[in-house]
């Protein structure tokens, strides 16, 4: 028996195989849940990732084309999980995010408004409107996970998409405060970086990714979503049954300690 078993969950931000939403999806699959995916832009890559979960009651899981900016998508999102047997959800992973090239990579001070603008309601608005679109399939409670960045720090080059994290942060504890009385628990992941197609798109991000293994006190590994994943399914089980408004951070210790060690020989 998985910490997951009878579970159904939904999964957002799957594109490829190296998403951390597609191992979340792996995770929570052998840990005994049924999972469906959701898709934006590409649904037909989507589907293709999704023939390289393992198998389960639904094989390959279920693919649902979701725009969380579209109000249409979003209105329609309960129905479109009935018609593939998801009469309830138990669990809901926000992986999203998106913010336009001028909005990363140091132009923090150029960035216009409509950009910004773009980030915020892609990045952090959309945990509120997921989470809303998913609750007519939540009667009977269950846990939202959100996928996050440290937003404690100015890092270099992540710029509005900072800014953006910082709001999902406030955000998640906001849901927390008035879902908990319908038995929903809202969390936030808070990982280190890692080689997803999100990160390479950031400018210059290659530059933490470098750092980061050597700063964090148990290391770092760019190319290992496992911790992450797990984390995350961790959360979505009932053994969190009274932690919402959390962050937990999945970033091998390097929140605790800050920049690198500069060692013993520096005056």
């Amino acid at each position: 028996m998985g910490i997951l078993e009878g579970k159904r969950i939904l999964v957002t931000g799957v594109l490829t195989d190296a998403s951390i939403g597609f191992h979340v999806a792996r995770v929570a699959q052998e840990e005994g849940a049924r999972v469906a995916l959701t898709a934006y832009p590409r649904p037909t890559l989507t589907q293709r990732t999704a023939k390289r979960l393992p198998s389960g009651p639904d094989d390959p899981p279920p693919v649902i084309e979701l725009d969380v900016t579209s109000t249409e998508d979003l209105d329609a999102l309960a129905g479109r999980l009935r018609e593939h047997g998801f009469d309830r959800l138990d669990g809901v992973v926000h992986a999203i995010g998106f913010a336009p090239q001028s909005a990363l990579g140091g132009t923090f001070l150029d960035t216009p408004w409509e950009d910004v603008a773009t980030a915020l309601h892609a990045s952090t608005y959309s945990l509120k409107s997921l989470t809303m679109a998913c609750l007519p399939l939540m009667e009977q409670g269950g846990s939202v996970v959100g996928l996050d960045f440290d937003a404690t720090k100015a890092w270099p080059v992540y710029d509005w998409m900072g800014v953006a994290k910082a709001g999902l942060e406030s955000c998640a504890r906001y849901l927390a405060k008035y879902l908990g009385p319908k038995n929903i628990r809202v969390n936030l992941v808070s990982a280190g970086p890692l080689a997803t197609m999100a990160a390479k798109s950031i400018p210059g991000f290659g530059g933490l990714t470098e750092m980061w293994p050597q700063a964090a006190p148990l290391g770092w590994d760019i190319k290992d979503s496992e911790p992450t994943a797990r984390a995350v399914v961790a959360l979505l089980s009932d053994w969190f049954p009274a932690t919402t408004g959390e962050i937990v951070h999945v970033d091998g210790g390097l929140h605790a300690v800050g920049a690198p060690d500069p060692g013993p020989d520096l005056d």
